[in-house]
């Protein structure tokens, strides 16, 4: 494998992992994500072992009005999008540690790439292509490939590496994403397995 590529874990925190902060109310359940996540931490062991070092893990402030940017709080008035959490809990990392040599990279916004610092990291270890796992598969996920891609980034997102809540629409909308939108616009997409399989190109 090359050494230009690096893992991207997105927001496998408790605030969209853990069934403490589901809200089954508003039909947001994490089931889904909970029987990704095991598979997630064998990956990122394997990649490890097999690719490279360069593992970022994304995480992202507290997500309450303080620390959320002005466009945010504006789409948040309506009560139909609020989706502040609780603070404190929700931030902290479901299941899976970064290590001492990992990058950890908080944002504040959907998009991991709002933060300078995870481009300039990039850069400096000469990285240009990103092998994206996590959740929201629609959400941070998708906003972080968009953002990334517009920086001239390359993108491996993996299929059974990322996932979004239980809602059946949701579900849908990630099926259409993973095997339309993603691939015709923005990288290849395939499984874990076949990542480690992949000779990649160039």
């Amino acid at each position: 494998m090359r050494d230009n590529m690096a893992l991207v874990v997105v927001d496998i925190v408790n605030s969209v992992c853990s069934k403490e902060c589901e809200r089954p109310e508003w039909g947001i359940t994490f089931g889904k994500i909970r029987e990704m996540v095991p598979r997630l931490d064998k990956f990122v062991s394997s990649y490890r072992a097999k690719v490279n070092q360069n593992v970022y893990f994304i995480n992202c402030t507290p997500w309450t009005k303080e620390f959320l940017p002005g466009n945010i709080q504006k789409l948040y008035e309506d009560s139909e999008a609020d989706y502040y959490s609780e603070g404190g809990f929700g931030e902290e990392f479901y299941v899976l540690r970064p290590r001492d040599t990992d990058v950890v990279v908080t944002k504040n916004s959907y998009d991991a790439f709002t933060n300078s610092e995870l481009e300039e990291s990039l850069r400096e270890r000469g990285v240009d292509t990103l092998v994206v796992t996590g959740v929201f598969t629609d959400g941070c996920v998708l906003s972080t490939i968009v953002g990334g891609f517009s920086k001239g980034y390359n993108f491996v997102i993996l299929r059974d590496m990322v996932e979004t809540t239980d809602l059946p629409v949701r579900q849908r909308l990630q099926e259409d994403l993973l095997n339309y939108t993603l691939p015709k616009l923005y990288g290849k997409v395939m499984t874990g397995e076949e990542f480690l399989n992949w000779e990649g190109e160039g």
